[in-house]
């Protein structure tokens, strides 16, 4: 059975409720590796997130985060066209809560994506993190803005 994992991605992320997905392929009696990936929808974007290694990240160690944004349709939004951030939260978190880190995000090519927001973070202590993506299209129209949080749990080294 041949599945195009792109397409696959992009009809996960534009179903209702979407949350995560994990796609196991077994062939001939073998198990192919899983590709995890947490997918959110806001309105028209699309947000595919990953975090290395294999969403478990160690502490002092470096991760590398990165978001895939697409449209609806779609279009994949490139780094260079969106005016985004990351705030990293320790968890639990209230309306008052300030960032403890705010990484500037770069464009980045992972996986089967080019140009993608992207940033290495070193967590300081085990535990739970909110990774809040926010961001905007940079020529004020071409997407709504939007905003995606993202549960870490970063465990001891």
């Amino acid at each position: 059975m041949k599945i195009n994992l792109k397409l696959l991605l992009l009809t996960l992320a534009f179903s209702v409720g979407a949350k995560a997905e994990i796609i196991n392929h077994k062939m001939q009696n073998k198990l192919i590796p899983t590709y995890a990936h947490n997918v959110e929808v806001s309105e028209e974007v699309a947000c595919t997130f990953h975090i290395t290694p294999n969403h478990n990240p160690k502490v002092g160690k470096s991760s590398l985060a990165w978001f895939s944004l697409t449209r609806k349709g779609g279009k994949t939004i490139p780094f260079s066209e969106c005016n985004c951030q990351l705030n990293v939260f320790t968890e639990p978190r209230n309306p008052e809560s300030k960032p403890i880190i705010n990484p500037a995000l770069k464009g980045i090519d992972a996986e089967q994506y080019q140009d993608i927001p992207g940033v290495e973070i070193i967590f300081p202590k085990a535990g739970v993190y909110d990774l809040e993506i926010i961001g905007s299209a940079k020529d004020g129209k071409s997407f709504k803005p939007f905003k995606f949080n993202y549960s870490v749990t970063v465990s001891g080294g």
